[in-house]
């Protein structure tokens, strides 16, 4: 069967309504039954506990369950508090991060015509929109939103704004011819759809979809189906997890079975494994993490871009492909005049000259032979009318100055068959026709030109010069109109039979132009080793021109159109977006396979977008960003980020801080880690020799909870550099436990584990006690004292760098006042299982401490020369 806009309006009528009759009430009721309301089916969504449950998923937190239970059956019951605590501390941050209500389909009902006007028993009525049903004839006239998709019946000048739907910036001029072929749905000029917008003219459609089936409700279903993606921060710590519990289990294993070979009881064997694990594990890692992003959003806030998912926040900093929209993304999505050709002469619009008498009449005749007002920055008409009256108030000419000295007294209205427009003015030169239309039709039309001041008959060398200019602007993705002029008698009615004969004046070509910070920012993807992809509804000329103007395009090769991609599989597409950087001409499908098919080549992917049609890519994208100004509703719905000031460049802005958070986290973890990996050797060396045990369960709970949660989060928080955009994005399945980072841990863990075994060998000299205080003391402070060493992975001692941190600084200072606290303090003895430490002891355990500083700092200066 042929699509609606193959067919013509009688064999649209009968395919739909088996008659070329308006439908009977009977028809109408049945047909109300069989295709539902015209309205969108909304996704049930996930309730808060099922949020709330979803945070215990992780296995890390799976095992710290685990171990709380084992304490509490052990008679730890302290210990299994504050386990469990810790973690529903975390899943409570975690879903009040999570609840942001997925509105995509509420907003996309919004955007439905809450009343439309249908031709019933034999009257136009005015009837709710979701009572509009299959078969119906609805009348449009400008002002109207389309409330179902549907094949043109009637067509008196209408245009149509699908830019919400296809991306296109330009109002679409509709006929009701059928089409041959296939087309893209911006070439359907015969058909109109739901969500758009009439922006002139009036006429009639036959309604072919409503509700799930119109291109609105496709979309609502791609939504449906499209996955959010994992930020490749989420896989990471879900890979690290899974390898650090192995890890982390391997251990304790070894220990437990060292302890019962040593003749201990499998109970307290048992207990003391299970506190090793939950020391090894660092349970704040989580709250850590998202405390950390939860400051990267509001970082990012001021810098105009919100985020709505907190790992957004990282995994832009990891992204390698960043897919943008074209229109109010990288241009102004306004048009905007370029050029003017007039006498012979191309003129750009910063040096036109209102001295010039032939410019000053093309500006003049672009004002009056014109439809559009712009009053208190509010702009009403046309786009490329707009454009026109634009120029003349930043050129000193108000179109309301110009119009109210040059009255309109008779017109001949635009319509897309002739492709012109005529409006009658008493000028200086007397009773006057301008006329406006495109290049083609009206060069048809004129017998002279105007040359010098002077009319002369135009000759086949000056149309052939027209025509070449007329190229040379399209090809640069430029809209051109031209203009012609001629005297007629006064108080004439302007009828079609007077727009020929006319003298040739001039043209005016103009373009929604890019932003102005476009070019620098696609200049600084390009340097952070991302590349920037333009997907767009718009035409191939078009979208080329601009791309080529920020950047982003090199050879018109790497350009291409949607149908291209269409009949492609998906291992041909893999291996076909290679080369192109623009695709034009684009559906909602398109958007999401080229997405797809770079997410498959191992990429993190960015989309950015303002459209209804971009709400489905944005969605599959491992993070989407949508426009705050310009944006719909839907788009902002479907996005991880919302740039409150519609700039491009904020992108880059955001990756930088995405990188920064990264590098951020991943100090955070090394820190965690090697202190815990200290603790670990140390345990490990004393039962291997045969020694007492050097730490009480809760020692490793102080420590894992409060000295190293702290400088964990300031570490978080470090100050962030603009080096980390000379550096290539990290690949996706990278690990965060790579062998350089690994080497890093057991080193420096290594370190702080030997201090510690020389002060429980100090006090063992007097007692095990006291070998298990200076353990405790020495072990807390030098993890303390490594978060300075965390802070880069080049030397930082002797810097400025060093001091840079003033919550690294906070958390130190406010450690070291908890750790002396519990060593002089007898209260505190019992409940932390130590004894009071002298003077000399305390120097002891404050200089052990100290000396992991210029030690690891030493390490790092070696490394850093080698090149490792």
């Amino acid at each position: 069967m042929k699509e609606y806009y193959q067919m013509s309006r009688t064999e649209a009528q009968k395919a739909v309504n088996g008659s070329t009759h308006p439908l009977s009430e009977e028809q109408i009721k049945k047909n109300q039954k069989k295709y539902g309301p015209n309205a969108l089916v909304e996704e049930k969504k996930k309730s808060i506990l099922q949020i709330f449950l979803e945070q215990y998923k992780d296995f890390l937190v799976l095992i710290l369950i685990v171990a709380a239970v084992v304490s509490g059956l052990l008679g730890e019951t302290e210990s299994a508090i504050v386990i469990l605590v810790v973690i529903t501390m975390n899943a409570i941050l975690g879903t009040v991060q999570t609840i942001k209500a997925e509105q995509s389909l509420d907003s996309l009902k919004a955007m439905s015509a809450p009343e439309a006007k249908v031709f019933r028993n034999g009257d136009v009525i005015k009837v709710p929109s979701d009572q509009v049903t299959v078969g119906d004839i609805v009348m449009l006239e400008a002002g109207d939103y389309v409330p179902a998709d549907g094949r043109i019946l009637e067509n008196a000048s209408l245009k149509v704004d699908e830019s919400a739907l296809t991306g296109e910036s330009l109002g679409v001029d509709k006929k009701e011819e059928e089409i041959q072929g296939e087309v893209p749905l911006g070439d359907r000029t015969n058909m109109v759809y739901s969500g758009s917008f009439v922006s002139y003219g009036r006429g009639s459609f036959l309604v072919t979809g409503i509700g799930m089936e119109t291109e609105v409700g496709k979309i609502a279903k791609l939504l449906k189906t499209t996955s959010e993606k994992k930020t490749p921060l989420q896989m990471n710590l879900d890979n690290f997890g899974q390898k650090l519990s192995i890890l982390i289990l391997v251990f304790c294993a070894i220990l437990f079975g060292i302890s019962v070979f040593r003749g201990e009881s499998i109970g307290d064997a048992f207990l003391f494994a299970v506190a090793l694990a939950v020391a090894a594990i660092p349970e704040a890692l989580s709250s850590i993490v998202t405390i950390v992003l939860s400051f990267g959003t509001q970082k990012m806030a001021k810098e105009h871009a919100i985020v709505r998912k907190l790992q957004a926040v990282e995994g832009l900093g990891s992204v390698s492909i960043i897919c943008s929209d074209k229109t109010g993304t990288l241009t102004q999505n306004k048009m905007t005049v370029e050029y003017y050709y007039v006498e012979g002469k191309e003129i750009s619009a910063e040096a036109i000259d209102l001295g010039d008498r032939a410019q000053k009449q093309l500006l003049r005749h672009s004002i009056l032979c014109n439809d559009s007002t712009n009053k208190n920055g509010e702009e009403i008409g046309d786009p490329t009318e707009t454009a026109l009256i634009n120029q003349g108030d930043k050129l000193g000419s108000p179109a309301e100055v110009v119009r109210q000295k040059y009255p309109r007294y008779s017109e001949v209205p635009f319509d897309s068959d002739r492709k012109m427009m005529s409006t009658l003015h008493n000028l200086k030169e007397g009773s006057t026709m301008v006329t406006k239309g495109a290049v083609d039709v009206l060069l048809g039309r004129v017998t002279h030109i105007q040359k010098n001041g002077e009319i002369v008959p135009i000759t086949p060398e000056d149309i052939q010069e027209i025509e070449g200019q007329n190229q040379k602007f399209s090809k640069g993705g430029l809209r051109v109109l031209a203009f012609a002029y001629k005297n007629v008698p006064e108080n004439t009615t302007l009828t079609v039979e007077d727009e020929k004969d006319m003298t040739f004046l001039g043209l005016i070509a103009m373009m929604d132009p890019p932003r102005e910070e476009s070019k620098a920012a696609v200049a600084e993807c390009i340097k952070a080793g991302i590349k920037p992809i333009m997907i767009t509804g718009d035409h191939k000329v078009t979208a080329a021109a601009i791309a080529r103007r920020i950047g982003i395009l090199k050879d018109d090769s790497e350009a291409c159109e949607g149908a291209v991609i269409e009949n492609m599989s998906d291992e041909e597409l893999k291996d076909f977006v290679e080369g192109i950087s623009v695709y034009a001409r684009v559906s909602p499908e398109h958007k999401i396979r080229i997405v797809k098919a770079w997410q498959d080549k191992g990429n993190i992917v960015s989309m950015t977008g303002d459209g209804v049609n971009d709400a489905p890519a944005l969605k599959q994208a491992d993070i989407g960003v949508a426009m705050g100004i310009t944006g719909t509703e839907v788009s902002k719905d479907a996005a991880s980020m919302i740039l409150t000031d519609d700039n491009f460049a904020t992108i880059v802005k955001a990756v930088e801080n995405g990188r920064n958070v990264y590098r951020n986290i991943k100090s955070a973890i090394q820190f965690l880690l090697s202190g815990n990996f200290a603790g670990i050797l140390a345990v490990l060396y004393a039962s291997i020799a045969g020694l007492p045990v050097p730490f009480a369960p809760v020692h490793l709970l102080f420590i894992n909870l409060l000295t190293d949660s702290l400088p964990a989060i300031a570490l978080g928080l470090e100050p962030h550099t603009e080096k980390v955009m000379n550096e290539k994005p990290r690949p996706m399945n990278e690990s965060i436990l790579t062998k350089d980072f690994l080497s890093r841990i057991g080193i420096e863990g290594f370190v702080i584990g030997i201090m510690t075994m020389v002060a429980f060998y100090i006090g063992y000299q007097e007692s095990p006690l006291l070998a298990s205080t200076l353990a405790f003391g020495t072990l807390c402070t030098s993890r303390l004292v490594h978060g300075f060493n965390c802070k880069s992975s080049e030397p930082v001692l002797f810097t400025k760098r060093f001091f840079n941190n003033i919550y690294l600084i906070g958390a130190f200072g406010l450690g070291i006042v908890l750790i002396t606290a519990v060593m002089l303090i007898p209260a505190l003895h019992s409940i932390f299982q130590v004894q009071t430490l002298n003077l000399t002891q305390l120097l002891i355990m404050f200089g052990l401490s100290l000396a992991n500083l210029p030690i690891i700092q030493c390490i790092k200066w070696i490394r850093t020369k080698i090149g490792k």
